[in-house]
């Protein structure tokens, strides 16, 4: 019996090529369902599934590479379109450049996928695609082009087995094994000579897992630390910072009498420098006596001991700042600085692009607390904790709880907010560091140290202050303690597959066959 043409079902008016543009933009934003807020993350398992197929079913490598721009650019757009009232139409030119990164990849699984692949092309595609893929968000998670911002095993925030595998090889880890279970699954739909392969990679990817979660060390319990997060909720008007700053010094006086060990503000929760404030000063002063504790505040604010404007993690004790202090380094593009703004200053124009470049700082902190038992804490600025290496160093310098001090002002009524919070747990699992959460406005939450949220979680209409049970823990994850090599495993395989093709073409200098 002869196999029926593996890409029949996709004639027309997929063959054309304005429908097939748009079928390959509605699979490509699809992964962006399983993120918060609609958290689909069941969804993560299939969601590429639709894309591979219309990938492995082009007419040519060159189509096929359309479709991953297409589909890219789309994904990029689904999981930042709550940047779309700040950067306007600059959002889209952004996609667009961005998109590019994913055409490789589709490329490379045009070329593994397409026709009725055998087993050798199936099996080498488990691990060359996921391989590619994990090189387009490594690409992409520079901080000048935007950052790790929707990693796709990022959507596997709140599921258990997946947060013990981040422990293991970190966000990339989840990523891969994401990816290549939706490889397997598109082997066992696109050719009956593949089936078995497919069936081997999917039982291959649920066995990875299990190992994991059945062999992998967890965690010691290092007692807890009473952290207290204050999150003052939207203030808005012309005298929204001393407002803002009233609020905080409003809640924080409730904390009084709850022994908390720290208590933590927000991202931008000061709003003028220290040093030029004594007032100030002496009134955060007053509120660690009262409270009994250290306060780990936010200013942003033009510096009296440094030109520019710098986002500061300060901390603050009973006879004021302790001269530790943290220097936001990796920053917001667009929203905190301009890239090559001599080119594209006019984003300003279009939308609330920083009008002035922010300071960037230079090197990581862990401040101690010696009221505290001498508590090791690691502050993260917003963004930042986006960035799995920026934790897992303050982890390897010592870091015994993680503060992640952020805002979303811009952004309440979209899915940002609760997107941010879940990298909490993210960071946690792979530290093996709990990791506080705090907002000016938005989502705050607690994460323990194997990545569950635990204790009251402040929604973006609340105007609070809260005191946490933090687990802490002892020990050092395999992440923290190997690094990304899931990472340079995944270069190994491009690599190898790389000299492989190499060497076949070198041996047939005439047209080319697949492999099968």
């Amino acid at each position: 019996m002869v196999e029926a043409p593996s890409d029949q079902w996709y004639a027309s008016p997929l063959a054309r090529p304005w429908w097939r543009a748009a079928a390959c933009a509605a699979a490509g934003a699809l992964p962006a369902l399983a993120f918060p807020a609609p958290a689909w993350w069941w969804l993560a398992y299939v969601a590429l599934v639709p894309w591979l197929l219309l990938i492995r079913s082009a007419a040519t490598t060159r189509r096929a590479a359309l479709d991953g721009w297409t589909g890219g650019a789309a994904f990029l757009l689904a999981v930042h379109h709550w940047l779309l009232p700040s950067l306007h139409v600059f959002i889209l030119v952004l996609a667009a450049l961005l998109g590019l990164l994913w055409a490789p990849w589709a490329a490379a699984t045009h070329r593994l996928l397409s026709g009725s692949p055998g087993p050798t092309r199936a099996a080498a595609a488990l691990l060359v695609v996921p391989s590619a893929w994990l090189m387009v968000e490594l690409a992409r998670s520079w901080e000048y082009l935007g950052g790790p911002w929707g990693l796709f095993g990022a959507s596997q925030w709140q599921v258990a087995p997946a947060l013990r595998v981040a422990s293991v090889g970190g966000i990339w880890l989840v990523t891969f094994l994401l990816v290549s279970l939706n490889t397997a699954l598109t082997t066992l739909i696109c050719s009956v000579r593949s089936r078995i392969t497919g069936l081997a990679g999917v039982l291959a990817c649920a066995a990875a897992v299990a190992s994991v979660w059945v062999w992998a060390p967890l965690p010691e319990s290092a007692g807890t630390a009473r952290v207290a997060v204050v999150q003052p909720g939207v203030i808005s008007g012309a005298a929204s910072p001393q407002r803002r700053f009233d609020r905080e010094e409003e809640l924080t006086r409730r904390l009084a009498g709850q022994h908390p060990d720290l208590v933590v503000w927000g991202e931008s929760s000061v709003g003028q420098d220290l040093g030029a404030r004594p007032d100030l000063r002496d009134r955060l002063a007053a509120l660690s006596r009262a409270v009994g504790a250290d306060l780990l505040v936010n200013v942003d604010a033009r510096r009296s001991d440094r030109p520019g404007i710098f986002k500061s993690s300060v901390l603050v004790g009973p006879g004021g700042p302790t001269g530790d202090r943290y220097d936001k380094m990796r920053l917001v593009p667009f929203g905190e600085y301009v890239p090559a703004r001599s080119v594209l200053g006019w984003a300003t124009s279009v939308g609330k692009a920083a009008g002035e470049d922010r300071g960037r700082g230079r090197a990581p902190v862990v401040m101690r607390l010696p009221d505290a038992g001498g508590l090791r804490v690691g502050p993260l600025v917003c963004f930042e904790s986006a960035f799995p290496d920026m934790s897992r160093k303050l982890a390897a310098d010592g870091a015994q709880l993680l503060v992640a001090q952020s805002a979303t002002s811009s952004f309440q009524h979209s899915w940002a907010p609760a997107q941010h919070a879940s990298l909490a747990a993210l960071r946690a699992a792979e530290t093996w560091r709990p990791m506080v959460h705090a907002t000016l406005t938005g989502v705050s939450v607690v994460a323990g140290p194997r990545g569950a949220l635990t204790g009251e979680r402040l929604g973006t209409d609340r105007s609070a202050a809260a005191v946490y049970e933090v687990p802490l823990a002892r020990g050092t994850s395999p992440y923290v303690r190997i690094g990304d090599w899931t990472v340079l495993g995944a270069v190994a395989v491009l690599v190898c597959y790389a000299a492989f093709e190499g060497v076949r073409a070198a041996r047939r200098p005439g047209r080319q066959h697949p492999v099968t």
